[in-house]
Order: structure tokens, then sequence, then C-alpha cells
């Protein structure tokens, strides 16, 4: 569909090529321009597998459909959007500017091209130490553990396409072009790092009395054959657990009811949930528990994934050209002249200029009526209202978000208005109205927006929208240009189509759990990226159509399937199996991309350090900081194999080396001397960074209820804007009720009152 849009791909590794492979499915023309030694993935394969000259399979799966040039050269004066991801400053984008003032320039970057931080170096691996996301993970008899996959740059990579796709839109609406400067960090502390802050603050900032890593409980658990991966992410489906082990005797236990009352008696609770698992097969306990409706699935790795019968019907894994098996694009847009079967078009788009006090924001003039709830659709509208959509999020009185119930402040009688991850993901400039969409008056009332909005978004399973009236034939026929975004967990058809599945499950599902953890133990869930992953998917998507509808008027079913968005982050475990044979495995805080690397433990109280080492020269930086002891002089250990090889041994140097150091001084003694290392710090902690900080990361906004209080904002800056994107703490519950149906329905004041006096709308919760 993006027939008209010309990408420049200056980047390397996962992001950048990443961003740009979203473009080339789309249909834009995307030309890779490498540096003179080629991108480094090239060469690359996770599991070392050999590649007897041939490019790597992860390579090959991000590159695909893409052009390439020797250099830029003119290609700067053809281009729609460059996208680039060396050092800030490697890529000049006010001299692009000056040879092409449209051009969109998208700058990936570890810490963002601006803050004290903007130079250093960074791997993936010290990113998630940074953003919180390694603080979280694991029990406290052991070391904190990453999250295994690079995760972080493949979502750095969706933001990044979004982030193009908006400026685009503003530089054609406006004719000058955008550089938009995007943060690895802050992508990781919005994904990997569920608004602890916002937790804190809403909490006072109690004092922390023990290392902030936990597991859930229940999560991944033993089987008679292997694993099943669990989600109790309310009371009642936690309250239903206990009735699937055959335990309703715990039903009145309090302490277990909540998450923090489960982990103070871990060793019991998971001794009680194994012996009901231990007794069962992995497919019996599905059975079961999808019988109640407990989000289960099983715990899937690269090859294992293959096999499951809900992506054997829905064709979820196609053929590479090469032969190989991978993920096929995480959306299908359903319409007329869809793009799946389309030629390309003659015709054109124009762009037209700015007109007199319009706004800049890219996405002005756009309304969404927004049915989304928890995080992953509502990460999505967030993305849209932030660049300027007028989003009117629609619950409801009886039914309201189920983020709002999160946390609550049983002192304050509107307690669902406390829910961090509830104001956190809505917070921007969202207009919220109350339906009650169980009455023919609140789904009519629900058809009139949409009658006049450009999009109708929702993330329920599939038969949600369609008991209440609103699916897609009906949404076409009220409104035939709205696109209609579906983010179901498992997609429109197959098997697993009702299933009810949170991010959780996804991680279990996809690889992504298995490849996380200790090889002594079970796997661990990464948490966190694969909610906004989806939600970048769908906006990319969305914008997608509405290029399409810009020519021809049409509206479109625009489905985008959350565990197919995940099973894209998790590519490579599929790619490792189907082009090498190999199943990736977890191996602690280790990883294929630096030898060492580590987790090692300071002085103090539970002070660890992250340390990686991913180059010759920073091996070399890091002898000199050792002082150049013998053991590190060794010839052996001048490769990274060498350095593999005799992992064991080093750590058990650098453990020696840091027990007597203060985390914090020696991590900038290594951050000067080129080294990538950071503090693992608690997730509640990254509020004080101090790049974040620099770079406004975190926005002060005023609730109505909760007050004033500090909110994670948008990962990437536009050079173009000089203020926040947070607009708007989130909305109370039916605060925009009066405002949207008088303002936009055109209802009177007895209309309202009554609507109100029978609960079809309102501000407070009433019984369902």
């Amino acid at each position: 569909m993006l027939r008209d849009v010309r990408v420049l791909d200056l980047s390397t590794e996962i992001a950048g090529p990443y961003c740009t492979k979203l473009f080339a499915d789309a249909g834009a023309d995307v030309v890779k321009v490498e540096p003179p030694a080629g991108d480094p993935l090239r060469t690359w394969t996770a599991a070392g597998a050999p590649l007897d000259g041939a490019d790597g399979a992860l390579f090959r799966f991000l590159n695909a459909s893409k052009r390439t040039a020797a250099d830029a050269g003119e290609l700067v004066e053809w281009a729609d959007v460059v996208v680039e991801s060396g050092p800030p400053g490697a890529v000049e984008a006010m001299r692009l500017h000056d040879r092409n003032p449209r051009l969109v320039v998208v700058s990936i970057s570890p810490f963002g091209h601006a803050g004290p931080w903007a130079h250093r170096v960074a791997t993936e691996f010290t990113l998630q130490a940074w953003c919180g996301s390694t603080g979280s993970r694991g029990t406290p008899d052991r070391p904190p553990l990453h999250a295994g996959g690079r995760l972080g740059e493949w979502v750095a990579g969706s933001y990044a396409a979004v982030a193009a796709m908006a400026a685009l839109r503003t530089a054609r609406r406006r004719g000058r072009g955008e550089h938009v400067d995007l943060s690895m960090l802050e992508c990781m502390a919005l994904t990997m790092n569920t608004y602890t802050t916002v937790f804190s603050e809403f909490l006072g900032w109690p004092p922390m009395k023990a290392p902030a890593r936990t597991i859930e409980i229940p999560s991944i658990e033993p089987t008679a054959d292997g694993y099943v991966g669990f989600c109790t992410i309310t009371a009642q489906q936690f309250r239903d657990f206990l009735v699937l082990i055959e335990r309703p005797d715990l039903l009145e236990d309090r302490a277990l009811a909540t998450p923090a009352g489960r982990s103070k008696r871990m060793a019991e609770v998971l001794e009680i949930i194994h012996a009901w698992t231990r007794r069962h097969t992995t497919d019996e306990i599905i059975e079961l528990a999808s019988l109640v409706r407990i989000p289960v699935a099983p715990v899937g790795n690269g090859r294992t994934v293959l096999e499951m019968e809900h992506f054997r019907e829905r064709g979820t894994f196609v053929e590479h050209p090469d032969g190989f098996l991978q993920p096929r694009v995480p959306y299908r847009i359903h319409g007329p002249d869809s793009f799946w079967a389309r030629n390309r078009l003659s015709e054109q788009p124009k762009s037209r200029p700015k007109a007199e006090g319009e706004g800049d924001l890219p996405f002005e003039g756009l309304r969404i009526v927004d049915f989304t709830a928890f995080w992953a659709g509502p990460s999505a509208t967030q993305v849209l209202a932030v660049l300027g959509a007028d989003v009117v999020k629609i619950e409801s009185v009886q039914r309201p978000d189920g983020m709002r119930f999160t946390t609550t402040n049983p002192g304050d009688d509107r307690w669902w208005e406390w829910g961090p991850v509830f104001q956190g993901a809505n917070a921007g400039g969202k207009r919220s109205v109350t339906l009650d969409m169980n009455r023919p008056e609140g789904v009519e009332l629900a058809k009139r927006l949409i009658a006049g909005a450009d999009a109708v978004m929702e993330n329920f399973t599939p038969r949600v929208m369609d008991n209440f009236g609103l699916g897609w034939d009906t949404v076409h026929a009220v409104n035939p240009r709205a696109m209609m975004v579906r983010m179901p967990a498992f997609g429109l058809d197959g098997p697993w189509r009702d299933r009810t599945g949170f991010a959780q499950t996804m991680e279990q599902i996809t690889g992504m759990a298995w490849v996380t953890g200790f090889p002594d133990g079970s796997p661990l869930i990464p948490r966190g990226t694969c909610d906004p992953m989806a939600g970048m998917h769908a906006v990319f998507a969305l914008l997608v159509a509405l290029d399409q509808r810009d020519r021809d008027g049409e509206g479109r079913l625009v489905e985008v399937t959350m565990v197919e968005a995940a099973l894209n982050a998790a590519a490579e475990q599929v790619l490792e199996w189907s082009a090498y044979g190999h199943v990736l495995e977890r191996d602690g805080n280790r990883g294929p991309v630096a030898a060492p690397q580590g987790v090692y433990a300071c002085r103090g109280d539970d002070e660890w350090i992250a340390l990686a080492v991913a180059t010759e020269q920073q091996w070399d930086a890091l002898r000199d900081a050792l002082g150049r002891p013998g053991w590190a002089g060794s010839p052996a250990l001048d490769t990274a194999a060498g350095r593999r090889a005799a992992h064991d041994d080093i750590d058990t140097e650098l453990a020696r080396w840091c027990a007597a150091r203060d985390r914090d001084e020696l991590v900038e003694e290594l951050a000067s001397a080129g080294i990538p290392a950071a503090a693992v710090v608690a997730p509640r902690e990254i509020v004080r960074n101090p790049q974040l900080r620099a770079r406004g990361f975190f926005e002060t906004l005023e609730h109505p209820v909760t007050g004033r209080h500090e909110q994670p904002s948008m990962p990437f800056r536009f050079a173009s804007r000089d203020e926040g994107w947070l607009r708007a703490a989130a909305p109370t519950l039916g605060q925009h009720n009066d405002e949207v149906l008088r303002g936009l329905l055109g209802l009177g004041d007895d209309e309202l009152d009554r609507l109100r006096a029978e609960h079809v709308i309102g501000d407070r919760l009433v019984a369902s």
C-alpha cells in the first residue's frame, strides 16, 4: 500500500532494519546502504552455525524485499525517509535536509542524540539493566536476570516505524521534513518496566524492604511431560485457578489473593501448584484451564512453535525465498483493493500545503473510537492521541477498563481512578465516554460516534464486539470510510480464536520465555514488551490503511494479532531452528552478542553491575581497567570465541574484582573507558536516571483525583517540537460524557439526564 513511499535504510543490526522491514512489507521501496564492512548481521547466527559464505538467516529475514546500493549518493534526494542507527552525529540530519528539505530522518541510538549519556556505548544487555527490567526478574536468592532475545531492539524498531510514518504524514502536509530522535533506553523504559514509577508514586514511595526481583505465581510450571504457562491477571482468574488445581479450601486465604502475598509464601504456594501440575500433561492442563477461561498456553521454543495447531491452521509461518520458515507479517488488511494481492497504483497522492491555523501534530483531524482495554490497545490509541488524534475511549460504569483496578486507594471514594497502568497508558489527551453496550441505547450511541470517526479500535476476543452487534459488517455499513482495527490475542479465526490471552501468554507461547532464565531452572517470562509491540503494529497497520484511504476513500478491516506481533519479535528462534537446526536455549545472563557478559555483585547489599564486552576494543579497555592482570593477558582471550570458552573462569575473576568495588563508581569508570556497563537498578529507580531526566522522558501531569504526578512519555523526540508529548492526564471514568455526547452527537440536557439516571452513561461504578 505504501507504493509511493521511498525509504533509504542506513541502519544495521535489528532495530533499524526491523523498522524498514515494516515499510518494505507494506509496499514501500526500501534501499539498504551498508557501511564498508557490511551489516554485522550478515555474518551472524545466534548459535554460531557455519554460514559458508551465505548471509545469516536473521539478516535475510530483516532485509528481504529491500534493494541494495553501494552508497547513499543521490538517494538522499530520492528518499522520503532515511533510517539510521549510527552514533550521534554520524549522520547529520540538518545536512541531509539541506539536500532534501522534505526528508524525514529517523535516528535510532541507545540513549538518544541529546543528553549527558548520548555518546555512551551500550548493548541491549546493559540497557535492560538501566531500564529496570533486569532488576525486576528472578528470585531474591539468585542474581537478577536479563530477558533473552534482544527484545528491546525489536520494540525500538516498531516505535521507530510508527514515528517515521507520523513524521512523514506531517512532512507531506506542511512541505518540510523532520528529524526523529529515538532512544532505545526510553523504548525499553516504557515497555519493559510497567509504570513502576507511577505505582511507587501513588503508594508514597514506601521503603524497599527486599530485592525488587520477583516471579509471577502462577506462571510457567512443570507438568508430567514439560511445562505449561498460566496468567492470572485478575482476582477472579486466580480464584478459578485455585479451583482448577483442586484447592478450593484456599479461596478464603486472603494473603494469597494478591501477587505480593503469594510471593511472600513462594515456596509453599509453588509446592501446592506443582503437586497438581506434575500429575497432568500439558495438553490436559490446557484443556481444563481453557474450559474455565483461565489464560493458559504451551511453552514454546523455536522448534515446537512451528508445530502448534493454531499457527498451522492460520498459516502463521511462511517460507522465505531461501527455504527456511519465518513468521509472516503480523497484520492483515482486508477490503477493496487489498495490498495482499494488488498491483501498483498508477495515480500517486499529492501532498497538500498546510492550511492556515492547522496544527503541527501528525494526526490532528483524525477521530478514533477506542474500545480497547488493558495495555496493548490503549498503548496504540495513546500514541495516536499524543500525536494529535481525537481519541474517544469507550468504557461503561458496569464494566470499565480492567487496568483501572491494578492499584486502588481504599480511602478515596473514586478508588477505581488509581490504576497506575491505566493512567500511564491513557495519558496524553484521550476523552472518556461511558456507554452500557448491553443496552440498545448504548449501542446506538456508539454507532453514531462511529459514523463520524476515521477508525474504530478494539482488542477483545472476537466474540465481544460481535455480541455488541458491532462487527466489521456493521461498522462498515455505518461508516464506509472508517477503518476497524481488531487486535485479538490469537486472531479472528483458528482454533484459539476465542481464547483469552495477555502479554504473559504471548511470552510463554512464542519462545520469549524459553530463552529467559537460568539453564537449571524453569523458563521465565520477560514481562512487558508484547503489549506495546502489538500496539505499535496496530498503529502502523492503521496508518498504512489510512494512506490507502487517501487514494480511494474506502474503509478497511485491519486485523493485528497480538501473538503474531510477538512471534515477529521472537523470530530469531524459528529462523535458527528452520535454517540451522538449532534450538536456542536460556543461559542465565550470558548471551550470543558479548563475552564476557554477566551481572556481578558489587560492594554493599544487593548491589549489582551489568557488564558486556562486545568488541575486541572493549575487551582491551577492560583489561586496562582491571590493571592488566596475568589471567587477562592470555592470548586465548583475544577473540570472542576464546573468551566464551573461558567464560566460567572470567566470571570468577570479574566477580572477585567487582565485589570490592562501589557499584556506581565502577559503572562510571567503565563507561568512561568505552565499556558497556550499567547499574542493575530497581524498576522504580529509573525516575532518577540522569539521561531520562535530561531528555524530559518523565512529564508532570495534574489528575483530578490522584493529583500531580510524573508519567513516562514517548520514546522519541521531533526536532520541530520543543514541548512535551502528554497534553493531559488519563481521563476519569465518563469524564467527557457531556462534552462528547452533546458536542458531537447533539444530545440535550434532558436526554443526558435520562441516560445518566438509567446508568447508560455515568461517572461512577455501578453493579453490572
